[in-house]
């Protein structure tokens, strides 16, 4: 986890009290790129805790350091693309879920809790299946618990009718969001959080 060391003290000196309830976003580079993160969610006071090439089992290995600090009103995670890039089981991806839950209960109760699923893309697209399970592993865990976690499927939104990812929503890399991956994120975000509203 070395590798992550100067980022992950750059988001530790990032830590500012505040006096409005606030939504941290946490994860990896697909998190830290969104550069209108502030505009798109600025009801929400936005704080952007992503950071590059993030796995989900660094967010676990890091969260005391990084996330712990904070007092949030909600959390938004994306993770786990990378874990499965760097040949992880679609298993492995679903027990660092399931830590990182639990140390989210640890620290700050039953807050609200969105998992954004894992995206598909053309650089990964030969581990699409295991991106697939690992969703489809994270996503029935969500509908189980049926508590304060949800599953926001950006998956289905990426794809094109033959079920293949859709140019104009990633950068050049065929890897990051585009303007327009991003505002197919927002949206979906968005809903998630209204239908959390509508629920209590």
């Amino acid at each position: 986890m070395f590798w992550y060391e100067e980022e992950v003290k750059e988001l530790e000196k990032k830590k500012k009290e505040r006096d409005t309830p606030y939504t941290i976003f946490y994860g990896s580079s697909s998190i830290r790129l969104w550069t209108s993160l502030a505009e798109d969610f600025k009801n929400d006071n936005p704080v952007n805790l992503g950071f590059g090439g993030s796995t989900l089992a660094a967010c676990v290995w890091f969260f005391d350091r990084i996330v712990a600090p904070y007092q949030p009103e909600k959390i938004v995670i994306y993770a786990g693309d990378n874990d499965i890039g760097d040949g992880r089981l679609p298993e492995e991806v679903f027990v660092f879920f399931l830590q990182l839950t639990v140390l989210i209960e640890k620290h700050f109760g039953a807050i609200p809790c969105y998992f954004i699923s894992l995206k598909p893309s053309f650089t990964r697209w030969n581990l699409i299946d295991n991106i697939k399970y690992t969703n489809n592993l994270i996503e029935n865990e969500i509908i189980k618990r049926s508590d304060n976690w949800r599953f926001i499927n950006i998956y289905n939104k990426m794809i094109d009718v033959n079920g293949y990812p859709q140019k104009q929503y990633f950068d050049n890399d065929g890897l990051h969001l585009s303007a327009q991956g991003y505002q197919i994120w927002k949206n979906k975000v968005q809903e998630a959080f209204l239908a959390t509203y509508i629920k209590i």
